[in-house]
Parts: C-alpha cells; sequence; structure tokens
C-alpha cells in the first residue's frame, strides 16, 4: 500500500492535485503548468491514481483526471491523524526536555 502523505507530499504531485481541484483535465492541460515533460506528468498522475487520490476517464484520445473524493478524504484523514501525533509527540519530547534541564540544574546546586 502507498503512503498517501508520501505520495501526497512531492511537489510535482502535490501541484497536479492543486490544479485537478478546479476540475477534470487532460495530461496535455496539465502539462502545460510545468516545465517538466508531459511523460513526467503522466507518470505522477499514473501514482496519483495508484494511490486512490485521482480517477481517470478516455474521452475518445483524451484521457480527463480528476481529483477522487474518497482519496481525497482519506488523505485528510491521514493528515489531521499525522498532526495529532506529530503535536503530541512534540508535546511529550518537550516536557521530557524540560524534566531533564530541571534535574540538571538541581544536580548542579549540589
Amino acid at each position: 500500500m502507498l503512503d498517501l502523505l508520501e505520495v501526497a507530499a512531492e511537489p510535482n504531485r502535490r501541484r497536479l492535485l492543486q490544479l485537478l481541484a478546479r476540475g477534470e483535465q487532460t495530461v496535455t492541460q496539465l502539462s502545460a503548468a510545468f516545465p517538466v515533460s508531459r511523460s513526467a506528468i503522466s507518470q505522477h498522475l499514473l501514482l496519483l491514481a495508484e494511490a486512490g487520490l485521482v480517477t481517470a476517464r478516455k474521452d475518445g484520445r483524451n484521457r480527463l483526471y480528476r481529483l477522487e473524493e474518497g482519496g481525497m478524504s482519506r488523505l485528510r484523514r491521514v493528515i489531521d491523524q499525522f498532526w495529532t501525533t506529530e503535536l503530541d509527540q512534540l508535546v511529550d519530547d518537550a516536557a521530557h526536555f524540560h524534566q531533564q534541564t530541571l534535574q540538571g540544574d538541581s544536580d548542579g546546586l549540589r
């Protein structure tokens, strides 16, 4: 299973998600916003699709990509959980560091 945060965090893929938030677009339309090749954009889109963040449909010779609502909801939950867990860990680390500092100060007074 792909790590949704890792997939979405890559700058080109994050930008693709932002562009697709405006609505369905072709690879050609999306590629116009990037300095990389259309093939590279297609590879990023395939990874986003594999992660369940976008879907594609055929329209003649074009593939139209759009955000996958369920996948984006999952990403939101993962992000919320990540920050909750990370912030809790930061608070615990700060409290532990503070406690060690206080013990070090009291040890120096003896």
